[in-house]
């Protein structure tokens, strides 16, 4: 249910005033009411509205007035109840971006057509707000990703673990594995295996190391290790590799 707060500077309508219209059958529910614009200022302050509603009837300078000093504490969407045709008070209206302007006295029929407008408004921003929310997330996931990798790319000759990352980066462990996999289409160790072999399959390839020495710089400290992960990986050993590519040099 979206929140209205009425206020009745015409002071005609009592203080049941959700008896005029039966607003929940539109999204909306009358939270409060007050008759003063020092009250409705005081409550935008202190709460959370999703519609206010002036009645300026009899009083246009004064409702004009409140939408000015609304506008400088809060967006919040106005609809104005006047029985004014004076075009400069609907100029100034427009210019408090008052999104409404209901003619005096209001019928429900003129009633329903605003709030169903403001109810498609207010459920398109929500709409609106929670795709932002979802991109910004995506964003923010996509950025602690990256660091992940950096972190790999900048240690690969280290002993490395998604759980030392996690902590560095102030990451849930578990999260952070479900989060790499989802944007990796890989587990994290798939993606580790992944870099160190191809930095040794560079190293091989363009540099005159001895096998030992890639397989430190790749983060393995027993050889036997390194070559059953660099012959599963590639197809071949390591020394088979550099072979391989000498010939086709």
């Amino acid at each position: 249910m979206y929140k209205i707060l009425f206020v009745d500077l015409h002071h005609h309508w009592d203080a049941n005033s959700q008896d005029f219209f039966n607003w929940s059958n539109l999204g909306f529910i009358l939270e409060d009411y007050t008759n003063e614009s020092d009250s409705a200022l005081s409550l935008i302050k202190s709460k959370c509205y999703s519609l206010l509603i002036i009645d300026i009837v009899k009083c246009p300078e004064q409702g004009i007035t409140l939408c000015k000093h609304v506008r400088t504490i809060s967006p919040v969407p106005i609809i104005l109840i006047s029985d004014s045709t004076d075009f400069q008070l609907a100029r100034k209206a427009m210019q408090y971006q008052v999104s409404d302007y209901l003619p005096a006295p209001v019928s429900s029929e003129d009633m329903t057509t605003c709030l169903q407008l403001m109810n498609r408004k207010l459920n398109e921003e929500k709409a609106e707000n929670k795709k932002a929310s979802y991109d910004i997330a995506d964003d923010l996931e996509e950025s602690v990703i990256d660091k992940v990798k950096e972190y790999v790319t900048e240690s690969l000759g280290q002993n490395i673990t998604l759980k030392e990352i996690s902590s560095t980066l102030h990451f849930n462990y578990s999260y952070l594995g479900q989060k790499f996999k989802y944007h990796e289409n890989m587990t994290f160790n798939a993606y580790l295996l992944q870099q160190r072999m191809e930095k040794a399959k560079q190293l091989l390839e363009k540099t005159e190391m001895k096998v030992y020495e890639i397989a430190n710089e790749v983060g393995y400290y027993e050889m036997d290790w390194f070559y059953k992960k660099f012959k599963l990986y590639t197809g071949v050993s390591a020394n088979e590799y550099r072979k391989m590519k000498m010939v086709t040099a």
